[in-house]
């Protein structure tokens, strides 16, 4: 995949992310950034912003990397190697990459242990995940399952407890005792959980509104549940 901008390719420089490709900019005068791709020995090939822009027609602030395709863990290897009190987070088809890419940045900053995705009908790792995320992918480990249903009912079998996020029939998200090994299930934008996951979990809960909107955006009720965890764990 090409990602671009200078602050998410230096972070995937600093984390030392294998680059395939790295283009600069003719006019590109950043020395901090050059100083770095010298130091990692990357060669780099250098374009006028007309061959930059048919590569990526967005604003790249004179730098493309081309870089290899994220890799997924499988359920088998989350599974295999559970901490002993794991927190993990669960997206129900979750489908905007900005969404995405802020969940992953607050499940890292968080220590959220495992993000668990379906494989079809939800957004998956991309180049808009990976520059909103600003290099917090390479810290996560996202799992990617054909059957959400399937996967929650493992997890329950190891003695996780699934907490989800609804309005209907809940109890207010403080309500709840984190403490204990959990997986939050975060629904989509539009549609919040499926009826079936939503059967599945042990609780359900909810987070107060007292405006006009009745829902939250998707990354900041994450990013409201993952911090009740951290605050009762701390």
């Amino acid at each position: 995949m090409y990602v671009c901008g200078k602050n998410v390719c230096r972070e995937l420089l600093l984390n030392n992310r294998k680059v395939e490709k790295l283009y600069l900019s003719e006019s590109f005068k950043d020395r901090e950034f050059l100083d770095l791709v010298s130091k990692k020995n990357i060669k780099a090939t250098i374009l006028s912003k007309f061959e930059m822009d048919r590569i990526k027609f967005e604003n790249h602030q004179g730098i493309i990397m081309k870089i290899e395709d994220y890799k997924y863990l499988n359920e088998k290897e989350m599974l295999d190697n559970l901490p002993e009190n794991p927190f993990i987070v669960i997206l129900d088809h979750i489908e905007d990459p900005h969404n995405f890419g802020a969940i992953i940045r607050t499940c890292e900053a968080a220590g959220v242990h495992y993000i668990i995705i379906p494989k079809n009908r939800s957004v998956s790792v991309n180049e808009t995940v990976m520059k909103t995320s600003v290099g917090a992918l390479d810290n996560v480990k996202i799992v990617l399952v054909t059957n959400l249903n399937n996967i929650i009912n493992k997890l329950k079998e190891k003695g996780v407890w699934v907490v989800g996020t609804d309005m209907k029939d809940s109890v207010v998200y403080t309500e709840i005792d984190y403490k204990l090994p959990i997986a939050l299930v975060i629904g989509s934008e539009g549609f919040g959980m499926s009826n079936l996951v939503k059967k599945n979990c042990d609780f359900i809960a909810r987070i107060p509104m007292f405006g006009k909107i009745n829902s939250l955006n998707a990354s900041v009720a994450t990013g409201v549940m993952i911090y009740e965890v951290v605050r009762q764990r701390n």
